[in-house]
């Protein structure tokens, strides 16, 4: 289904949502921690976090945006790498609507849905997504009875967002292809160890 975005509507904002000054200050901020937070974070699922990343399972995130995020070790990776870009409110956002969805008790929603709301929709929200007005429009009169789908049209937005813009540019980044080839050098390393534990002892010839 084709999703229209009005004039002016822009994909992950990352560091060029920024004024001048800040967007001087973001880059000088990225070249300090941008790389060692994706070599750090991406790494450390290679050796720290369980159950142990495969190989399988990293080139599984290639196949489809919903893949990746379905997997806990590919979510924390696409989380680290959207901080690295200034734009990790987005995934956040999605996150925060899917526990929202998730809420049994009716009246918690109002104010789990203002939280919500007021951190990344309102006009002065700390962590605003990038929606178009309409969007916003329609999420706010949600909240005059708010029900479990009602950031439903402002989540899908952003899914579209992140689907469409930031996952190609996370499969392109450094941090994922350097993963992919740490992961393949650890398979093979396994599967040379196994060669090994398994070879037969060669059989002495009996003497002529």
């Amino acid at each position: 289904m084709d999703v229209y975005f009005p004039s002016g509507f822009i994909m992950c904002r990352g560091i060029t949502g920024l004024s001048n000054t800040c967007l001087e200050r973001a880059k000088r901020l990225k070249a300090c921690v941008g790389g060692f937070l994706q070599r750090q974070d991406l790494s450390s699922l290679c050796r720290y976090r369980k159950p142990r990343l495969t190989l399988e399972e990293c080139l599984m995130w290639k196949e489809s945006f919903e893949k990746l995020l379905s997997s806990k070790h590919g979510l924390y990776a696409f989380r680290s790498f959207l901080v690295s870009e200034f734009s990790e409110e987005n995934i956040a956002f999605y996150l925060a609507c899917e526990d929202f969805k998730s809420t049994k008790s009716a009246t918690k929603m109002p104010s789990k849905a203002k939280r919500i709301y007021e951190e990344f929709i309102g006009s002065e929200a700390p962590r605003e997504v990038n929606i178009d007005y309409e969007t916003r429009d329609i999420t706010q009169a949600n909240l005059q009875s708010p029900t479990a789908s009602c950031f439903d049209m402002a989540q899908y937005r952003i899914y579209i967002l992140m689907e469409k813009d930031c996952y190609p540019r996370f499969l392109r980044s450094a941090a994922y292809r350097n993963l992919v080839n740490q992961l393949k050098v650890k398979s093979a390393k396994a599967k040379s160890k196994k060669a090994i534990a398994i070879k037969p002892p060669h059989e002495e010839e009996e003497p002529k």
